[in-house]
């Protein structure tokens, strides 16, 4: 398949994984390894940039709602502060992080940081893993 469909294919997967939509990153980026196992270094970084930016809709989303919720999340969250978006790689857990730091208006520069190192390194384990057992 020619490359820029697969990561235009792998930015939409991402992208649509980190909102409430479905959409499975981990099996498109694991597909395009498969058949293009050259492409490691392109592919991590649309994944983890679609993700990211997917992460970051809905973190302006929770922005847009008049008041924080109270729960046991959204205490965590403050407990823990911005670091704790290391996690929002995380199926629906990672969702409600990513509205939390838009309910508790985040510095835009932490949430991002932290959100994407969090993605970053959930894709880097995953790739390394592929090629370690496929090797």
């Amino acid at each position: 398949m020619f490359e820029p469909a697969w990561l235009a294919g792998l930015f939409a997967s991402a992208f649509l994984s980190a909102t409430l939509l479905p959409g499975n990153s981990e099996a498109a980026l694991l597909a395009y390894l498969h058949f293009n196992a050259q492409g490691v270094l392109p592919a991590l970084l649309v994944v983890t940039v679609g993700n990211t930016l997917g992460g970051l809709l809905t973190v302006w989303m929770g922005r847009r709602l008049p008041k924080a919720p109270q729960g046991r999340a959204v205490a965590w969250a403050q407990r823990i502060g911005p670091v704790s978006l290391l996690l929002t790689w995380l199926p629906i857990v990672g969702d409600v992080l990513c509205a939390v730091a838009g309910w508790l208006r985040w510095p835009w520069r932490q949430v991002v940081l932290w959100m994407l190192l969090g993605k970053a390194a959930r894709y880097l384990l995953l790739a390394f893993a592929a090629n370690s057992i496929g090797a």
